[in-house]
């Protein structure tokens, strides 16, 4: 049998469908979250972070022989798969007095801070979406104030909507340590600390501005 040796979004769906499970099935047996399972069905070549990779190793590991030549068999009959553009995010934007909340992610060997987010499936809500992936990944509770727009993000391809929402309650917990290393209020005055301004949808910055 073959090894894996490093995990992509697309291999981690091929063990999915090897398994025969659904999303919340497979979500069940490795231990993570079905939005973790969603996203690499939806991002083929997102790399999960490390306890991820471990997890989907061992997964594979203790797979019976049928799981594994189905695996084989979808890899090697893959064809290649097209830019995600398909692919629509609700980001929100939290604002607390001076504070913009933060989700701190890993990808590989990369550690990146970003704004919460959420797939939104074909017929959802993305604002719904955008209150109800900050609620589950950071434990805050939020209001969506106003949509800022929408574009193809430049880096990963997905069309990006994105929502300046009012905090409410709740403090910041790693709601989801699957996908994320941290969760933090950073101060919006020092928010280039955190996410290099070029990479920062502009309406974004015009919207916390305002509020400095």
């Amino acid at each position: 049998m073959e090894d894996v040796q490093q995990w992509t979004g697309q291999k981690a769906a091929w063990l999915n469908e090897a398994f025969q499970m659904t999303q919340e099935e497979f979500a069940g047996r490795l231990g993570v979250s079905v939005r973790s399972v969603a996203s690499w069905h939806a991002s083929p070549h997102m790399i999960p972070q490390r306890e991820t990779q471990r997890i989907l190793d061992t997964a594979y590991e203790r797979a019976g022989d049928a799981v594994r030549r189905r695996f084989i068999h979808l890899s090697r009959i893959a064809l290649p798969q097209p830019e995600a553009q398909a692919l629509r995010v609700a980001i929100a934007v939290v604002r607390r007095a001076g504070d913009v909340l933060l989700v701190c992610r890993q990808d590989g060997e990369d550690i990146a801070w970003q704004f919460p987010a959420g797939i939104v499936k074909p017929g959802g809500s993305a604002p719904k979406v955008a209150v109800r992936e900050t609620l589950d990944e950071t434990g805050v509770h939020c209001l969506v104030r106003e949509h800022l727009g929408e574009r193809l993000h430049p880096r990963t391809r997905a069309m990006c909507d994105y929502f300046i929402c009012d905090y409410v309650h709740g403090e910041a917990i790693n709601g989801d340590s699957s996908e994320n290393v941290a969760v933090a209020w950073a101060p919006i005055a020092e928010l280039s600390r955190f996410i290099p301004t070029d990479r920062i949808y502009p309406p974004i910055l015009d919207a916390l501005e305002a509020t400095v």
